[in-house]
């Protein structure tokens, strides 16, 4: 079953075009990798499917629902999940209280209807050692697991991940990859940019290229890596 579907989705800002025509689409449990080039459109397409940045032509359905013009609220509100390259947390509200605003906010209920669950979420997120620790104070690869963990708060039903792994040691990289690789054994269906391709590989069954704000190739992880054209455009090989 799709869950998620772009159909020839545009952008430009004047004379750039940053997204051109973007096609594809995310089943149900899927995880899927995007790559590509610094400058590519990968984080733009991200702000296209949450609506942070609206589409000039082309159409986002959502569960089976057009949301291309949905306000990026509501979209939150019905499943799409997002963590940000740079974790911004509530520094100085603790770890437990910055799951807990995200969960209220993020699903619109009380405080109280959501701390059981986050409670939870930091057990998965191995954050629940850090529960009174005020954000500020944390680790990079703890400030990784909040910014995944409060993602996790909003009851996403499509989890974006937006170079989570970026910065972390190796070590940190594997530990962080087996929660995300967890998560997704559970059901979550997954959209996940990433540099760390040895990361981002052992998670997502398929890999989508983008060069310029055009999709170049979308396969199964080795098929992409061998291809030719991505060698060239994304590793900067001439083959």
């Amino acid at each position: 079953m799709t869950i998620l579907a772009l159909d020839n989705v545009s952008k430009a800002f004047g004379a750039l075009r940053v997204s051109q025509n973007i096609t594809f689409d995310l089943a149900e449990g899927e995880a899927l990798g995007v790559i590509g080039p610094n400058g590519a459109g990968k984080s733009t397409l991200f702000n296209l499917i949450t609506g942070n940045l609206p589409v000039d032509e082309g159409r986002i359905e959502f569960l089976g629902r057009d949301v291309t013009h949905v306000p990026p609220m509501e979209r939150c509100l019905s499943g799409l999940g997002r963590t940000f390259q740079i974790p911004q947390p509530f520094e100085k509200l603790t770890v437990f209280e910055n799951l807990v605003v995200a969960g209220a906010f993020g699903n619109r209920l009380p405080e109280s209807a959501v701390s059981d669950e986050c409670a939870d979420i930091l057990v998965e997120t191995g954050l629940i050692g850090k529960a009174n620790e005020v954000a500020g104070r944390l680790s990079l690869l703890e400030r990784k697991r909040l910014e995944l963990a409060r993602a996790l708060a909003t009851r996403p039903k499509v989890l974006l991940l937006d170079e989570i792994a970026g910065g972390l040691t190796e070590g940190e990289c594997h530990a962080l990859v087996a929660t995300i690789r967890k998560i997704h054994s559970g059901g979550m269906s997954i959209i996940w940019i990433e540099h760390v391709l040895n990361a981002l590989t052992s998670v997502a069954e398929r890999l989508l290229v983008l060069d310029f704000g055009k999709v170049i190739g979308i396969g199964e992880p080795d098929a992409i890596m061998n291809s030719q054209e991505v060698r060239e455009i994304y590793l900067g090989i001439d083959v």
